[in-house]
């Protein structure tokens, strides 16, 4: 069964679209190579997928990773936002971090006091009443820290809103660890002094 249609003249239908002139005047005639078959092109593309050396390709692997680890370390010890690991990478963690460096945290001095209280459990073991104390003063450390902690996840959203925005995902938890975090041992390294605040 036919479909009816218009009768169509293929002499009328090449002269309509006429060639088109090139920048210098001659007739563009294709792009001057033939279009490859999809098998011919598959067989450039394709590549062995485990290498030839697995040994080799593995050893030269690990360097890069090394070296790659060696760059994030040194840029924590200096700064250098370029080659700071990903969760550390960025304007908001940036501005988090001075914060929390410029800043007197109690939970900084969580871990040495709550090392010296268990040593005083230990020395007082056999006077229940010591022990009792000591255990107490531990327990209102805990809570006071919490507690700093708690306050400092406010600022943060406060002060991270009120210059960027919106307060990106994970970046609260990322002050309130820094601030647990010794100043000495956190990394990246602290880059402004205590009070130094950021605008």
């Amino acid at each position: 069964m036919a479909f009816p249609s218009r009768k169509k003249d293929p002499a009328a239908d090449a002269a309509a679209v006429p060639p088109l002139p090139s920048a210098d005047g001659a007739t563009a005639s294709g792009k001057g190579r033939p279009t490859p078959r999809r098998r011919e092109a598959e067989a450039a593309r394709r590549r062995p997928l485990v290498p030839e050396d697995r040994k080799a390709a593995a050893k030269a692997q690990r360097a890069a990773m090394r070296a790659q680890r060696d760059r994030e370390y040194q840029a924590m010890l200096t700064g250098d936002e370029a080659n700071l690991p990903a969760r550390d990478r960025g304007k908001v963690r940036r501005y988090v971090r001075d914060y929390v460096d410029a800043r007197w945290n109690l939970g900084e001095f969580f871990l040495p006091f709550s090392l010296v209280m268990v040593f005083a459990i230990l020395v007082t073991g056999n006077d229940a009443v010591a022990s009792l104390i000591t255990l107490a003063v531990l327990y209102l450390v805990v809570l006071v820290t919490v507690v700093d902690g708690f306050i400092l996840s406010r600022i943060l959203r406060r002060r991270v809103e009120a210059k960027f925005g919106e307060v990106p995902r994970g970046t609260l938890m990322y002050g309130v660890v820094r601030a647990f975090q010794i100043r000495r041992s956190r990394l990246p390294r602290a880059q402004v002094k205590r009070g130094q605040y950021p605008s």
